[in-house]
């Protein structure tokens, strides 16, 4: 088993030593696993423009490619991740919302569906629960098959000592996440997870703007083309009907609907 460990605070404080005591539990249930650290402060990663060169080309046009696409590649080559990332006012950290805005057409074109995740996040009060949650509502529009929570209230700025109720709860929290990664089985997606998928892959099929105004969406989703859910991945008949309903959705709006873009 191999688990990323992703550092998304700007510092190694309390929600890092919280993620220390997840990792070393995670050793002693299994020694054979293989943890792999990634901190975004020594990336370098700089802001996102917002130049849409992702949606419309392909990641690889991302002016810092050279930056993401690394951590791109550690992330196919995990089982799962754990990503750290420190509550600043009830939300994500700044480098950890540029990283997010830099795959933001992982929307788009979903990848990671067979990968799980654990999101850590500490506060000096209240605001970790928007925080895990926040980044959980991310992490499924890119395919992540599941993400456990585990939000901390630690009263404490950066001299937080994990004991007592909160040790219960991480214990609680990381159990579930070992056991369902080393499971090898997976979960069905939620109805929210299959609208876009099945919107997506209908809008780019059969529509006429795309000889205008084509995008690396037309190109990625024919190797979906009559799924409503990445194969491997259970879902049950209802969700299926489901998906079948907004393909047919999709495919009234891809005929009317053009994205224009500036060329």
């Amino acid at each position: 088993m191999k688990i990323l460990v992703m550092n998304g605070s700007p510092h190694r404080g309390n929600t890092w030593r919280l993620t220390q005591c997840v990792r070393e539990m995670i050793q002693q249930w299994d020694k054979t696993v293989e943890f792999t650290e990634l901190h975004l402060t020594d990336i370098g990663l700089p802001f996102c423009t917002g130049c849409s060169n992702c949606f419309r080309k392909g990641h690889r046009y991302c002016p810092h490619n050279e930056k993401i696409q690394p951590i791109m590649d550690l992330i196919d080559k995990s089982d799962a991740v754990i990503f750290s990332v420190s509550c600043f006012q009830g939300h994500l950290t700044g480098i950890m919302k540029n990283f997010t805005d830099h795959l933001a057409f992982l929307i788009h074109r979903p990848r990671y569906f067979y990968k799980k995740a654990l999101i850590i996040s500490t506060t000096g009060g209240v605001g970790a629960d928007s925080t895990t949650k926040a980044l959980a509502a991310t992490l499924a529009g890119w395919g992540f098959n599941k993400s456990y929570q585990l939000p901390i209230a630690a009263y404490s700025w950066n001299a937080y000592e994990p004991g007592g109720r909160d040790l219960q709860k991480t214990e609680k929290a990381a159990t579930r996440f070992y056991q369902d990664v080393k499971s090898n089985s997976f979960h069905p997606p939620s109805i929210g997870v299959l609208i876009p998928f099945n919107l997506f892959q209908a809008m780019c099929s059969d529509k006429d703007g795309d000889k205008q105004y084509p995008t690396e969406d037309d190109r990625f989703w024919p190797q979906y083309a009559g799924m409503q859910y990445a194969p491997g991945i259970p879902l049950p008949i209802h969700k299926r009907l489901f998906g079948m309903i907004f393909h047919s959705i999709g495919k009234h709006l891809g005929r009317k609907m053009v994205i224009s873009y500036k060329k």
